[in-house]
């Protein structure tokens, strides 16, 4: 009776190896591609900010509008810079009438410099004809000194009205300069109150209503190409050196299930975002399809190698990295190109050797 339970367990177990699954390698073409998740985005896109705070008037133009270059988008309402611009205008006429030598800054100090030139031409005199006596002997010395004294203290007291005369007429100069300055910045404020769009194309989003406050902080719209769109792919980090400009790219969107879009890598920023640990990646479309909207989502295969005719076996076949397992035992293989479901085989094997599927 121990002999057939024996028995019966052997056939059992040789049953069961009798039905291991088991393949041979093929030769074949491989692709390697690196998967990333898509998101169709406009060429261009911008959010449009303020300038200046106030108050939202006005949408001037509707979602979905076709724009051009300079065409108003929002109006903003705010009374402070019109009195800036009138208080700028202001300032720029006093310094105007400051400098013009009619006011009584300079007049004042001019009318002191022909004073102080009068005096010095007196003690001057004085001091030259008391010079000359006392070199006859004539006079005394004190009278002397006297006259030399005044004289120098003349002669620089008008060198020093002369320079706080052009120090004022600089500093009076260099006010009307900066009061015509903020004239003109307040001007340009005033004109910043009417958002433009930058470039020709569509606008996406109004971000404000009429009523609500606004800031520089905020958006107040989208704007971006209405023609032209871009595949925004995120690429894991440890697939982004694989990546070059350029490379092929095979798409498919949510919105198009039946479809497969070819594309080219335009663009790899080389910043990651730390939060996703991704790269983004911009490509354009070949042959786009007829109709796309910001936002539509979408995954992506980009193609970094192919090879022709390579020996290759399912993925599930390699175990340990570079391993597989035949009739014969366990064998060590070198491996080359890889995708989701293929590995290429380099040496260790060939098409004759059949492999067992790893026990899982």
């Amino acid at each position: 009776m121990r002999y057939l339970i024996i028995t019966i367990l052997s056939l059992i177990l040789y049953s069961c190896g009798e039905k291991q699954e088991k393949i041979f390698p093929q030769k074949t073409r491989l692709t390697e591609s690196v998967y990333a998740s898509a998101t169709i985005q406009p060429d261009s896109l911008y959010q449009v900010y303020a300038a200046v705070g106030g108050i939202l008037d006005r949408n001037l133009v509707k979602e979905g509008d076709v724009v051009f270059k300079g065409t108003p988008l929002v109006q903003i309402i705010n009374i402070a810079p019109k009195l800036n611009t009138e208080n700028a205008k202001l300032s720029l006429q006093l310094a105007r009438q400051n400098f013009s030598g009619n006011s009584g800054i300079l007049k004042s100090l001019e009318e002191e410099i022909q004073a102080a030139i009068l005096t010095f031409q007196n003690d001057s005199a004085n001091f030259f004809r008391q010079k000359r006596l006392w070199e006859q002997q004539i006079g005394s010395k004190i009278e002397f000194d006297n006259r030399k004294l005044a004289y120098e203290l003349s002669r620089n007291n008008l060198n020093l009205l002369k320079s706080n005369y052009a120090r004022t007429k600089n500093e009076l100069q260099t006010q009307v300069l900066q009061a015509r300055n903020n004239y003109e910045s307040s001007q340009i404020n005033t004109k910043d109150f009417t958002v433009e769009s930058k470039i020709n194309g569509k606008v996406y989003a109004l971000l404000k209503e009429p009523g609500e406050i606004v800031n520089t902080m905020e958006p107040l719209a989208a704007v971006g190409s209405a023609s032209v769109f871009l595949i925004e792919m995120l690429v894991d980090e440890v697939d982004i050196v694989k990546l070059v400009v350029d490379q092929k790219a095979l798409v498919t969107l949510d919105a198009y299930p039946l479809e497969v879009f070819t594309a080219q890598v335009a663009k790899i920023y080389p910043r990651k975002d730390e939060r996703s640990q991704t790269f983004t990646v911009e490509a354009v479309f070949n042959d786009p399809p007829k109709t796309l909207y910001p936002g539509l989502a979408g995954e992506g295969n980009i193609i970094v190698a192919e090879k022709e005719n390579v020996l290759t076996i399912p993925r599930i076949y390699l175990f340990e990295g570079n391993k597989v397992r035949t009739a014969n035992g366990v064998v060590q293989v070198s491996v080359g190109l890889q995708n989701l479901d293929m590995v290429e085989i380099l040496e260790g094997i060939d098409e004759h050797t059949a492999l067992l599927k790893p026990e899982e």
